[in-house]
């Protein structure tokens, strides 16, 4: 066990921090098998511009790589391009 008193704080912190992206990472998830079980196109756009704000605000915290939120986009873009 850490011995310093900032130690202690970080390791505080990385807990807190830990719970939080844990968080965050897994209502994206949530939020992406939502839209892809939505058959309605006007549906699906509007979760479509919230699954991609999400993302972004993970890739930019890096909670997960910017190339895996932008392979999420993209493939996401498509489903919905491709609903009728």
């Amino acid at each position: 066990m850490a011995n310093h008193k900032s130690s202690l704080k970080r390791i505080r912190a990385n807990a807190a921090k830990r719970l939080r992206n844990r968080y965050q990472a897994k209502t994206t998830r949530n939020a992406i098998k939502k839209l892809r079980s939505t058959s309605s196109k006007a549906e699906a756009g509007v979760l479509l511009t919230k699954v991609i704000s999400m993302l972004d605000r993970l890739a930019k915290k890096n909670v997960i790589h910017k190339n895996k939120a932008s392979n999420n986009k993209s493939k996401l873009t498509k489903f919905v391009n491709n609903l009728k």
